[in-house]
């Protein structure tokens, strides 16, 4: 593949190039155009790399674009998913070059969708091309890119649903996340659920003088801050009962294989600007923004937060949690356990409502599994040093939707890196990651048999 890639890089620009001029903006109305184009352009893109049928698929929002090429019933199917939609651009003004016109300075293209995610399916075009071009292909080999990743998905699950059939897979292929750097290189072997809540604490029915009333009534905000802060207890544990039933424990040689990702406590406080960490007691950093669940106020309000003063009691206060669930946790079950706690602790005289948002459920690849083992051998072979596997802290719901409707895992192999910027101004991909993503994708499809 290193030699198809010298031979054909400057056609690779142009037609990466092309895919990133489209403002493939999914939230934003006016762009809804720019989406049906972006889609049409990347059947045009499989098409030309030797997919025998692909299509634009309309969804109740924005399109799905869906591929293949099948050479046997008896191969093993990889479905490859990716999305072409980009987040807005916004703040404009610190972008150093135009978002969709992409430039490439100092070894990486600078564009909106350079890396997330366009930068990273255009890897699985270009190593699948290959294959067909020179007679490597022996895997059926399936596409699906949506336009709603960057506003969680909305339609895609009916879709996967109405196509289950057709979307039947041994391994759900994935490149939209990092790796730990490009000299350590990694392969993301799971990531966390959420269940998303909120907490309406009402009081009086209007706002009362503090000075008339304080002491005679309770106090939405202060009843609130009571509440979650009693949501977590001294050693880190969240209180609430049945949270951790699901929880698997990682055994202490499973811990170990975490372990050898590269950190640096000291680096880790300067670069987010904090004088100490704190967590669940008995696990390290690491661990505890991976492999444990965990439980945020994401924002709280209640009463007068204008400028200067005015003495009130405010008659509600709202709070806003999240919780990241490990593989096992079920966002249902935690929702519902969280709604009957705070209903168990709330106090009689105010009313409490909780109101449940979103959620979603987090998946786990083994890594003794034959996808993580081929991916593993051929990321190897691409950065000369074993990858280390990792687990995501965040969340990509639709994955673990698509691992429970198709019954296939999903296997993260992404080759972005901390420094590109997504969703931020000036976001970019290295060419060198470019590159040997497609090399180590290529490598994977010699390497994988289910």
């Amino acid at each position: 593949m290193h030699n198809y890639i010298q031979e054909n890089e400057s056609r690779f620009y142009n037609e990466l190039f092309s895919l990133l001029r489209i403002p493939s903006v999914s939230s934003e109305p006016e762009h809804k155009g720019d989406m049906t184009r972006c889609a049409k352009r990347l059947v045009e893109l499989l098409m030309e790399a030797g997919a025998d049928f692909a299509e634009i698929c309309p969804t109740a929002g924005h399109p799905v674009v869906y591929g293949e090429k099948m050479i046997s019933k008896s191969a093993p199917t990889v479905l490859i998913y990716g999305h072409y939609d980009v987040q807005p651009v916004d703040p404009i003004d610190q972008w150093k070059s135009n978002p969709f016109e992409p430039e490439i300075r100092d070894g990486a293209i600078y564009a909106r969708g350079a890396n997330d995610d366009k930068g990273q399916i255009f890897m699985h075009l270009k190593a699948f091309e290959y294959l067909v071009r020179t007679g490597r292909q022996r895997h059926n080999i399936k596409f699906i890119f949506e336009g709603e990743e960057e506003i969680s998905s909305p339609s895609l699950t009916d879709w996967i649903k109405a196509n289950k059939e057709r979307l039947a897979c041994d391994i759900i292929l994935v490149s939209d996340t990092t790796m730990i750097s490009a000299k350590v290189p990694s392969i993301n072997c799971g990531m966390r659920g959420l269940a998303y809540m909120e907490i309406v604490v009402k009081g009086p029915d209007a706002d009362l003088h503090s000075g008339h009333y304080g002491g005679s009534v309770a106090n939405p905000a202060n009843v609130l801050c009571k509440m979650v802060g009693s949501l977590i207890d001294s050693k880190g544990r969240i209180t609430i009962p049945g949270f951790y039933d699901d929880v698997v424990e990682l055994t202490q040689q499973e811990r170990q294989m975490l372990s050898r990702a590269p950190f640096n406590a000291r680096e880790f406080k300067s670069e987010i600007g904090v004088p100490g960490v704190r967590g669940e007691k008995g696990f390290t950093t690491q661990e505890r923004r991976s492999i444990r669940p965990c439980l945020d106020v994401n924002g709280i309000v209640g009463g007068f937060t204008a400028e200067g003063s005015k003495t009130i009691i405010p008659s509600e206060a709202r709070a806003k949690v999240s919780m990241r669930l490990v593989p096992n946790q079920r966002c249902g079950k935690i929702a519902e356990l969280f709604k009957a706690h705070i209903a168990a602790i709330a106090p009689k005289d105010v009313s409490v409502e909780v109101i449940e948002h979103h959620g979603c459920d987090g998946f786990l690849i083994p890594v003794t599994s034959k996808a993580y083992q081929a991916a593993a051998k051929a990321i190897g072979e691409v950065y000369g040093i074993e990858p280390v596997p990792s687990r995501g802290g965040g969340s990509i719901g639709i994955l673990a939707e698509m691992q429970q409707i198709l019954g296939a895992d999903p296997l993260l192999m992404g080759f972005g890196l901390e420094r590109d910027f997504i969703h931020s101004p000036n976001e970019s991909y290295l060419l060198s990651q470019l590159f040997k993503g497609m090399e180590s994708i290529a490598l994977f499809y010699k390497y994988y048999d289910r």
